[in-house]
């Protein structure tokens, strides 16, 4: 157990210690924030959609050491947790660095959890050999890596999917009160660390199923189940409590109050009404509804599971340089080939081979019977996530295929099977098998070691490694704002000549805070922000979030056009005017040819994001100059590129976008 504890603790490690120098992430401010407001406060009024319990256990040391909140007032009111998150990370005297470290750390624990769980599977299914060489795999395998320590519910999600279906199927087999009770405690758990926990219903449906196929009898405490009705009774018994315990789990974390709004703080609303959440209609919305009738759930529980659902209707999305609200079925595989290195995909393939040739003597329906009942829960899982990620409209991270990934390392504790196996009947060929085994893991390692730190944003070289990924995937595959301190660092070394510098950035770290002087361009999100004044695009430094370069979530996300074009060229004969803007009074009513004040902000803002996506539109064709952890990207703009690229006409763009395609690629720096 020495290796098992140090590979665990390793990770641990490894993925706080990449994350040391890495900025706040998207995602974590939300969760911080509610978080804290859930422990505190016993208020849910802040981001229930993704989970209550990571969001809880990982700001349980900030609960013990004490932090700033901010003062309870608009924020507070329209449930904003995006600007209230601000406000508590940057504007209320709090240590941000400990804040994210103590969270990162609690989450990391998750990551750990995972591994021993895949450690014990693999034991189980192939000996102490296999279990090592699995757990080999997950600890070093750079998307656990890259989730473990951020303080998102992804890792606490993938965690439960897989002790949950392991829980009930061990509940299944074992005639123990205190496996039932396990079973029912894990599954409420599950339900409280991300609306993911839907599945696990359709999940025991298929284990039940699976177990009624086998021959021997139901057994609980010392009673024994053989016919089928009797089978389907203490099934249903079993699920009975399963449904009990599940719903005081869920109501435990909620403080056992229907409403999510603290009646003893000042009063609020959500930001978007129920209606609007409701609005994806059909028999889940009017499950929603009823469940609120009766307050059968508790208000933040519910209102978090109706957010996940409208927002899946659709979402701003790339992938390979295309665009899309709805997704497209290829979105996950092709993630999925993109992320995943080789090495797991090689061992993956050899065991499969080693088990084949080992079983090849043996009929198809032997095999099923011989592996089908020990293997049950993981081919469930595996197979359902499958399932409904594909046609999923929600294509905005690699990081929704996590719950696969354990059981895929489970089952390259084949190898060590194998190996076992071969020893037995020679140990020329057994040790020929441990070479190829050892080999397989210095090339998982060695994968490691070249992307640390920035696990993230792994890319396999079937696509061109990390420095290609921001033209196949962004968002959280890639870009969730993490490199924010590298860009200082950066800046530091290579702008001695103090060169302006321009920022696009995606995330929800503040570049003032981490040190980042430059001049915003477009940034998101804008924390109510008001739009920055009149800038012009000078020769200097550009960096730009891949996100930001790749227009995902703006109307501008497809190829520039002549109609485009003559909509921005109209806007650009007002440049004079909008250079005014912040120096006219705001109280008059109406300026600049009799027009309302408001229709020159939002024509100036329209020109400010249309003459932002103009340029991306050539930057995309253009080599960067350098990469900060492959996430922003830099690019060194001489007045030549601007002019052509900003101020000059449709034929001008084209030119300068032709000849950077052509342009043969140098590696950036």
């Amino acid at each position: 157990m020495g290796i098992v504890f140090f590979l665990c603790a390793g990770h641990v490690w490894l993925s706080n210690r990449a994350m040391a120098d890495k900025s706040t992430t998207a995602d974590e401010i939300a969760h911080l924030t509610g978080g804290y407001t859930f422990n505190h406060w016993d208020d849910y009024r802040f981001h229930p959609e993704n989970g209550n319990l990571p969001q809880r256990w990982q700001t349980l040391p900030i609960i013990v050491h004490g932090v700033n909140y901010p003062a309870q007032t608009d924020a507070w009111a329209k449930s904003d947790v995006w600007l209230m998150g601000y406000r508590f990370f940057y504007q209320s005297g709090n240590d941000l660095a400990t804040m994210l470290a103590s969270a990162r750390f609690m989450n990391s624990l998750f990551g750990a959890a995972t591994a021993l769980l895949v450690f014990f599977w693999s034991r189980y299914l192939w000996g102490v050999a296999g279990g090592l060489i699995s757990l080999g795999f997950c600890a070093m395998a750079p998307t656990m890596l890259a989730h473990s320590a951020l303080a998102t519910s992804d890792m606490c999600m993938a965690f439960f999917l897989l002790a949950s279906v392991s829980a009930f199927w061990w509940h299944l087999h074992r005639n123990r009160v205190s496996a039932l009770l396990l079973s029912a405690i894990v599954f409420g758990l599950a339900c409280v660390a991300k609306f993911t926990a839907v599945l696990l219903p359709i999940l025991g449906i298929i284990l039940i199923l699976s177990r009624l196929c086998e021959k021997e009898p139901l057994r609980f405490g010392k009673r024994t189940f053989s016919t089928f009705p009797r089978k389907l009774g203490i099934i249903a018994f079993s699920l009975g409590v399963h449904v009990m315990i599940g719903l005081l789990v869920i109501w435990l974390f909620f403080g056992f109050r229907y409403t999510a709004f603290n009646p003893t703080l000042p009063p609020g609303e959500f930001t978007f009404p129920w209606a609007l959440m409701l609005s994806f209609g059909g028999w889940k919305a009017d499950l929603i509804e009823l469940c609120r009738k009766w307050h059968f759930l508790p208000e933040g529980f519910l209102y978090g599971l109706a957010f996940v659902l409208k927002h899946a209707e659709a979402r701003g999305a790339f992938l390979d340089g295309d665009y899309s609200i709805y997704g497209w079925v290829s979105f996950f595989p092709k993630a999925f080939l993109y992320k995943t290195p080789l090495s797991l995909l090689a061992a993956l393939s050899l065991g499969s081979a080693f088990l084949v040739m080992k079983e090849r003597s043996i009929s198809v329906g032997n095999f099923v019977r011989r592996y089908g009942s020990r293997v049950a829960p993981l081919l469930a899982l595996f197979g359902l996530y499958w399932a409904i990620s594909l046609p999923s409209h929600l294509n905005i991270g690699h990081r929704h295929l996590l719950p696969i990934y354990p059981v895929l390392y489970i089952f390259c504790g084949s190898l060590g099977w194998a190996m076992t196996a071969t020893f037995e009947k020679s140990r020329t060929a057994g040790s020929i098998v441990a070479l190829l085994i050892a080999g397989l893991l210095a090339w998982q390692t060695k994968v490691v070691t070249t992307i640390y730190p920035d696990f993230l944003a792994y890319f396999s070289p079937l696509v061109g490694g990390p420095s290609q990924g921001y033209k196949h995937l962004v968002d959280s595959s890639l870009d969730w704002g993490q490199d924010l301190p590298g860009l200082r660092k950066w800046l530091d070394a290579h702008n001695a000549d103090n060169e302006p510098v321009y920022l696009s950035y995606f995330g929800t770290g503040e570049p003032d805070y981490y040190g980042v002087k430059a001049i915003r361009i477009l940034m998101l999100p804008n924390f109510d922000r008001s739009l920055p004044s009149w800038y012009s695009f000078e020769p200097g430094i550009y960096a730009i979030s891949a996100t930001m370069l790749q227009h995902v979530y703006w109307p501008e996300r497809a190829s520039w056009n002549p109609v485009i074009e003559r909509q921005y060229q109209g806007l650009r004969r007002n440049e004079a005017d909008f250079r005014l803007l912040p120096k006219q009074p705001h109280d008059q009513d109406e300026l600049f040819r009799g027009l309302p004040l408001k229709e020159w902000d939002d024509a100036w803002r329209l020109y400010s994001r249309l003459r932002f996506a103009r340029l991306c539109y050539y930057l995309r064709a253009r080599k960067p100059d350098a990469m900060i952890g492959y996430s922003i990207l830099i690019f060194r703009l001489n007045r030549d590129e601007l002019n052509a690229a900003v101020t000059g006409d449709f034929s001008q763009l084209a030119k300068i976008t032709g000849k950077a395609l052509t342009t043969p690629e140098i590696p950036p720096k």
